[in-house]
């Protein structure tokens, strides 16, 4: 784990505003607070408790929440991840902070690949659901023509998934129950930013992310951690396109060829079978 926590300030109508980057003392304390709701204690799971089950001095883990721990060994996370009932994304979290981020080396931005055709080829078959590929950032790398007809943003040439859905007042319409939908980009970001702390093109749109009033408010009341929307089902108005509200599901493929790619296919909804009787 790094010394210290680092931080960024950003600049805001409202005033200033601390982000911090890093975020485990943020997590830690979010986790064990949780912790101590799912035991029906009450408040949190206190440090002296949570110390003890690791069999480590309150002294220890204090500092720990401070960000003071130079190392920490893969056990006594594992622990601490079931101490605090944390989830696959929240342990894998916890690792990248622990570690300085993710082992494998992953570029900042991905950018266009050199076997983009393949990709589009890939892409096009998936019609008529809409299907797009997007990089470490969350910019557009590719799409096919369902995409577009759905999300005419994506045809622009800095289009990004995250500042559209964060940002932009179309997708607050588009996006039935958009604060559920900016938790979950939100979750996203974080987790993105503990995999790849020293990431320039993160820091810049968190950055843009957070001058929006809500988004800032939605940052600071939840730490929610969520490595990619595989399987997240959600609810979509585009009257462009339908009448009614279009239930979709998301299905997410990483490409082992392309690190930090993501092949994201939004699908329909699957009809349970009650529905089919």
């Amino acid at each position: 784990m790094r010394g210290e926590e680092r931080g960024t300030e950003l600049k805001a109508s409202g005033g200033s505003i601390a982000v911090d980057s890093a975020g485990l003392s943020v997590l830690l304390r979010s986790w064990r607070a949780r912790a101590g709701q799912r035991l029906g204690l009450g408040s949190p799971l206190s440090q002296v408790e949570v110390a003890s089950e690791l069999g480590m001095s309150e002294r220890w883990y204090r500092e720990l929440e401070r960000g003071s721990i130079p190392r920490l060994d893969p056990r006594l996370l594992s622990r601490l991840a079931e101490i605090l009932r944390l989830d696959a994304d929240e342990r894998a979290v916890l690792h990248f902070h622990a570690f300085g981020g993710t082992p494998y080396a992953t570029p900042s931005h991905a950018g266009r690949p050199a076997d983009l055709p393949v990709l589009q080829q890939l892409v096009d078959r998936q019609l008529p659901r809409p299907a797009y590929v997007t990089d470490t950032r969350w910019d557009i790398v590719t799409h096919n023509s369902a995409m577009a007809e759905w999300f005419p943003w994506v045809l622009a040439q800095d289009a990004n998934l995250i500042r559209w859905a964060l940002t932009d007042p179309e997708a607050r319409g588009q996006l039935v129950d958009w604060p559920c939908h900016a938790y979950i980009y939100l979750a996203m970001v974080r987790f993105a930013m503990a995999e790849r702390p020293d990431d320039p093109d993160l820091s810049v749109l968190l950055h843009e992310i957070l001058q929006d009033p809500d988004c800032r408010r939605l940052w600071a009341e939840r730490t929610c951690i969520v490595g990619n929307r595989d399987g997240h089902r959600f609810r979509l108005r585009l009257p462009h396109v339908s009448p009614s509200v279009i239930e979709v599901v998301t299905q997410v493929l990483l490409p082992a060829g392309h690190p930090g790619l993501r092949f994201v296919v939004l699908g329909d909804e699957p009809s349970s079978p009650a529905d089919d009787n």
